[in-house]
């Protein structure tokens, strides 16, 4: 309860949305991994270190699918960070309108199971993904997952 002449709640201080964008090239895949963990530890971002390791995880994965099968059109992408109280989301943005589907490969195939892995990584988490067009004709893949752990026994959040 609110008494007068109390401050309103402010957000805390690991939120906030950054983006940076990179070159559509091999060398920048690390680049975004190193780059979004910094921004995580820099921020203080209340993560365990599996979420964290998950995260960066997805974000090898999108850059590289967009450096692999985007650059053609796109020879920049854009990789933003978006923080909450509970939650954090990474998205990959390029100018390629091809909307990738996470399908089942052939198991004797060295590649191709990027967004699978994804997908998995994010369910586990008990987070979501998706991809959506942009205005310009490209896409965004993105994934949001909670900070806080999901319970072992019942699948919700402690409180």
């Amino acid at each position: 309860m609110e008494s007068r002449g109390s401050v309103p709640a402010r957000p805390r201080t690991y939120e906030g949305v950054w983006r940076f964008t990179a070159a559509a090239v091999d060398v920048s895949v690390p680049q975004a991994r190193h780059a979004v963990r910094d921004l995580l530890n820099r921020q203080g971002v209340p993560a365990e270190d599996d979420l964290v390791q998950g995260l960066l995880l997805i974000v090898s994965e999108l850059v590289t699918n967009a450096v692999r099968h985007a650059a053609l059109l796109s020879p920049e992408v854009a990789v933003e960070v978006a923080i909450g109280a509970e939650w954090i989301r990474v998205s990959v943005e390029d100018n390629h309108p091809y909307r990738p589907k996470a399908l089942e490969t052939d198991s004797g195939q060295t590649g191709g199971r990027g967004l699978l892995l994804v997908r998995e990584i994010t369910l586990e988490a008990g987070g979501s993904c998706d991809v959506e067009h942009t205005a310009s004709g490209g896409k965004i893949i993105w994934a949001a997952l909670p900070l806080l752990p999901l319970s072992p026994t019942d699948g919700t959040t402690p409180l």
